[in-house]
């Protein structure tokens, strides 16, 4: 097991640009089981998660190619779905692996559209508090699939001869559950109508691609989605949007131990409300263009609503605050003048990570599982180092942040999970002046 040995209080400065999307790369790489043609998709990060996600496309049969463009430097591939394994599909080898991934998931809606069946294990991932996949298999249900539980084996079996268009209410604007229902209903008979769909970029970009590849589906951008089944696609070329995580991530790095730092190529438009967040707690975000700029914050007060009433930043579906930015807000609230209620709604294990913060001497209050108050200390009293362990990706480079802007050198171990969502984090924040070590 790797751990981050970081040593802190070094400023950081210069250019940084972020990474293809984690999250739309793992539903348009499942996407591409659609067809038997050609798809290929540029800028793929190099991440544990969706490199263990083409290695299990790669078992299952279909044909990958990688290159890299000498340009813009970013990873290419092609994927070519024409030759698939049914028989290692049902293996309990296969229903093993999809156990360890989480964006395994993501492959049942294009295997039941296109092949009639999929088999199901409870996906890993993020211990971050229950994550259902409820909406899935109703979602699946209602386009007319069956289910069968196999006691001996502890998964599920879904089939379908032909899938039927309906109407459906989703229970949760569930993002992964609105993309598999989606990539499910493109060959399904008639139409299908999908309420409540979360309307998240990743989520639009997966159906833009779709689109392009011959489906047939309108409403794109809001949470009512229409979807005429067709009855074959073709291959196509897709780029991936920057990650906005990676881009949050960034601006929090740069407000709590930047001395001016240009974030390059973040597609302002499909930030929505990050960049916003990060300006009430005081940080000073500016737009240039395409990028974002951080000037060095020897300071930044926390704003207050109209009333004179503390801020609360609480999660919410898309356009509302991604909940896996609310680890970085926190972290970068410890150093403001002001004080802050997080409302973590969506997970109710996440906010657990602040024990760690707390050991650093950051000042917050963990109400419940859900809510946790900080106070910050206006930069007057810095945080100490610690050895600590990531539990998960997002808390993860949160410590990583706490730790670069320490006194002391920090250790953090279980780094992998750092890994599954941060390509080649440390040699890019070296290149900015941090000190970190893998070890």
């Amino acid at each position: 097991m790797a751990s981050f040995k970081i040593e802190g209080g070094h400023l950081l400065s210069g250019t940084i640009t972020p990474q293809g999307a984690k999250n739309e790369a793992l539903q348009v790489i499942c996407a591409s089981l659609l067809t038997s043609d050609k798809v290929t998709i540029h800028n793929i990060p190099d991440i544990r998660d969706v490199n263990n996600l083409i290695q299990l496309l790669k078992d299952i049969g279909v044909k990958v190619t990688k290159t890299i463009s000498q340009e813009s430097k970013d990873n290419s591939y092609t994927f070519q779905a024409d030759a698939l394994n049914m028989q290692y599909l049902e293996s309990d080898e296969f229903v093993e692996k999809c156990a360890g991934l989480r964006g395994s998931v993501l492959m049942i809606g294009p295997l039941l559209a296109r092949m009639g069946k999929a088999t199901v294990a409870k996906p890993g991932g993020d211990k971050i508090g229950r994550r259902r996949l409820d909406t899935h298999f109703l979602g699946f249900k209602y386009l007319g699939a069956k289910f069968h539980r196999v006691e001996n084996r502890n998964v599920y079996e879904i089939s379908s001869k032909q899938l039927k268009g309906t109407y459906m209410l989703l229970d949760e604007a569930s993002v992964t559950g609105t993309a598999n229902i989606i990539m499910a209903s493109v060959f399904a008979e008639g139409t299908t109508t999908i309420y409540n769909a979360a309307c998240e970029p990743y989520i639009q970009q997966l159906c833009h691609m779709l689109n392009r590849m011959g489906a047939n589906i309108s409403g794109i951008g809001s949470n009512l989605l229409t979807i005429v089944g067709v009855d074959k696609l073709c291959g196509t070329e897709h780029r991936l949007l920057p990650d906005m995580i990676e881009v949050g991530s960034f601006i929090g790095m740069a407000a709590m131990c930047g001395d001016g730092i240009r974030i390059k190529d973040v597609s302002i438009k499909d930030l929505g409300i990050i960049p916003e967040a990060f300006r009430r707690l005081g940080v000073d975000v500016q737009v240039d263009g395409d990028d974002l700029y951080i000037p060095r914050q020897k300071h930044y007060v926390v704003d207050s609503f109209i009333d004179g009433t503390i801020m609360t930043l609480a999660d919410a579906p898309w356009p509302g605050l991604t909940p896996d930015l609310l680890s970085v807000l926190i972290v970068v609230a410890t150093q403001g003048r002001g004080s802050v209620l997080f409302h973590q709604k969506m997970f109710e294990s996440r906010l657990f990570f602040v024990d760690k913060l707390i050991d650093m001497g950051a000042q917050i209050i963990l109400c419940d599982p859900h809510r946790a108050v900080v106070l910050g200390h206006d930069r007057k009293k810095t945080l100490r180092a610690q050895r600590m362990s990531s539990p998960d990706i997002r808390a993860g480079i949160a410590l990583l942040i706490a730790a670069m802007s320490a006194n002391g050198t920090s250790t953090i171990s279980n780094i992998e999970q750092i890994d599954r969502g941060y390509e080649n984090i440390e040699a890019r924040l070296n290149a900015l002046g941090a000190k970190i070590e893998r070890i």
